[in-house]
C-alpha cells in the first residue's frame, strides 16, 4: 500500500518536472522563432525558421505601438541562406516596437518586443579642484610633488635602518641559547 502511494507521487513529481519547461515557454503561438537585435538607431531581425518558395524567404515588419495588423508596419523582405535569414531598419526612432516575421508559405515565424533606446549623450562635469601642471610622474615617487635631496636622504636612512634591525632580529632568533 505504501509502495503503491510512493509511486504514485513520484510519478506526480516526475510528470510535473517533464511539463515545467512546456509550461514557463507559454502558449504554442508565443514560441518566438526570431532573435530581435538593436544597435543605435538600427533594428535587426534574424530567423532560422523561413524555407524558400518561389525565390522568397518572406517578410518582416516593423510595428510601433499605435499599429496593428502586419500590413500596417514597415516592412522588409527577409535575405539570406537556408540557415539564416534576416531583415534590418535602418534610422529608427526611440520608442517601443513589435517585430513581426511572415515566411513567404504564410506561417508567422515569430513576434518580438524591442525598445529602442535613445542616444546616450555624454555628460560635461566641471572639476573645482586645479589639474597639476605636469600631470603625474612615474617613477621614483609617483606623484606631482617634488622632493627635495634631504626628504629622499632621510627616507634612505629609515629604510636602511629598517633592514638593518630585521637583519639583527633574524640573527638573534637563529641562535636559541641566547637571551
Amino acid at each position: 500500500m505504501r509502495t503503491t502511494r510512493l509511486l504514485l507521487r513520484s510519478g506526480l513529481t516526475v510528470a510535473a518536472a517533464a511539463a515545467l519547461p512546456i509550461w514557463l515557454a507559454g502558449p504554442a503561438g508565443a514560441v518566438s522563432g526570431i532573435s530581435v537585435n538593436t544597435t543605435g538607431s538600427t533594428v535587426s531581425v534574424t530567423t532560422s525558421a523561413c524555407t524558400q518558395v518561389n525565390g522568397s524567404w518572406g517578410t518582416a515588419s516593423l510595428l510601433t505601438s499605435s499599429q496593428g495588423s502586419f500590413a500596417q508596419g514597415r516592412q522588409v523582405a527577409l535575405s539570406g541562406t537556408t540557415v539564416t535569414q534576416s531583415a534590418a531598419w535602418s534610422g529608427v526612432s526611440p520608442g517601443t516596437y513589435t517585430v513581426v516575421v511572415v515566411c513567404s508559405n504564410g506561417i508567422t515565424a515569430g513576434t518580438q518586443a524591442v525598445i529602442v533606446a535613445p542616444p546616450s549623450r555624454p555628460t560635461i562635469s566641471a572639476t573645482s579642484a586645479p589639474s597639476p601642471s605636469r600631470g603625474v610622474m612615474g617613477g621614483t615617487g609617483g606623484t606631482a610633488h617634488d622632493y627635495g635631496p634631504v626628504t629622499i636622504a632621510v627616507g634612505g636612512a629609515l629604510v636602511g635602518v629598517g633592514l638593518i634591525a630585521t637583519g639583527w632580529v633574524l640573527r638573534r632568533r637563529s641562535k636559541p641559547y641566547r637571551l
